[in-house]
């Protein structure tokens, strides 16, 4: 009996190409290629885009795919606020982001599950220490996927303050299922912002995966994080209780992926639970429940 879940000799090779692929240099390329302001390029760019992932422009802020300046200013546009209505009830969780559940469940053992057969460590995650406490082992994690179509501004899931944020080095693998399946601790290993807060459920992580072509991370506080993407040191910011305390509400924007990829929630034990009709391939939109505080 043949193995359903074994990868393909495409799906193999689509991995394998990555290992040798010089991903920093793409994705400079790309982000380079997505700023630029000639006309007839960037036009040429955006059609061609709205084109092949049927963009639904009635939902912007800005309708008109002219109106805007380079690429990257079309693929991070502002949607209407009505747009994605928030669900009103203050004990549910929010979706941060549109796009599909990629695994959902408890963090056991200090591990989350990537795909299956695959799992990787918390701390490996947050840029820790092997032996580093956290407070989310036994808690509960969501890894949501956002594709090219998606809309690519990530929202805040609960009101939070703000106590620290850490820029992880790493590779760019991308972050689709066929990688996530054929690349162990993809999540850990590629480059990533790990930005914690304290909220109404306790501590709060929420991850920014960075992957390839993703020509850059930035947060609503500090800006773009990423690029360069270079270097090996973790770089760690605080955000003490004074002057430089940053709360953000519930719903509120609170970073954007410059290309899309992957954004990973954490919450402690017993402090939240996840909807139970939640599946792993599941679309998902932004403001939706995904969970309650308990």
């Amino acid at each position: 009996m043949t193995d359903s879940n074994a990868p393909t000799p495409t799906q193999r090779l689509f991995v394998g190409l990555q290992h040798i692929l010089p991903q920093r240099t793409l994705s400079q390329l790309m982000y380079r290629l997505a700023r630029v302001r000639w006309k007839p390029l960037k036009s040429l760019l955006i059609h061609g885009f709205a084109r092949l992932y049927r963009i639904d422009m009635s939902q912007a802020v800005e309708p008109s795919l002219s109106a805007y300046p380079h690429f990257n200013a079309f693929f991070t546009r502002a949607l209407r606020p009505d747009a994605r209505p928030l669900d009103p009830d203050p004990r549910a969780i929010l979706c941060p982001v549109d796009g599909a559940i990629s695994q959902i469940g408890a963090i056991s053992n200090g591990r989350l599950i990537q795909a299956k057969g695959h799992d990787y460590r918390v701390q490996d995650l947050l840029g820790l220490d092997a032996e580093a406490l956290h407070p989310f082992d036994g808690g509960q994690f969501a890894t949501i996927y956002l594709s090219p179509s998606d809309y690519h501004r990530i929202h805040m899931p609960l009101s939070g303050d703000l106590t620290q944020m850490i820029h992880v080095p790493g590779r760019l693998f991308s972050v689709n299922a066929t990688t996530a399946k054929g690349v162990p601790g993809l999540f850990a290993r590629n480059e990533r912002v790990v930005c914690r807060f304290d909220s109404e459920a306790g501590p709060m992580g929420l991850v920014l995966v960075g992957a390839i072509f993703v020509g850059g991370m930035e947060t609503a506080w500090a800006g773009e994080i990423t690029p360069p993407h270079s270097g090996s040191a973790i770089l760690s910011w605080d955000y003490p209780d004074d002057s430089h305390h940053i709360h953000l509400e519930r719903g509120v924007e609170m970073g954007r992926f410059n290309l899309g990829s992957t954004v990973i929630l954490l919450f402690p034990p017993e402090r939240i639970a996840w909807d139970p009709e939640l599946r792993p391939g599941d679309k998902v939109r932004l403001g939706q429940r995904i969970g309650n505080l308990v």
